[in-house]
């Protein structure tokens, strides 16, 4: 036997609300955090800072 069928209907409405909240899933953007898009800078010739 399941734990759901030892429970009231109105627990198992709080237990669903609570599982869709938990479920729910946030967008990351990996890319982005990682630093993929950001411009670089490195040192050129005579030890000025360029962009690459």
């Amino acid at each position: 036997m399941k734990l759901a069928d030892h429970l009231s209907r109105e627990h198992r409405k709080k237990l669903n609300k609570h599982r869709h909240k938990k479920q729910r899933k946030e967008r990351v953007d990996w890319n982005d955090i990682m630093g993929v898009n950001r411009d670089t800078y490195r040192r050129g010739r005579g030890g000025v800072i360029r962009r690459k």
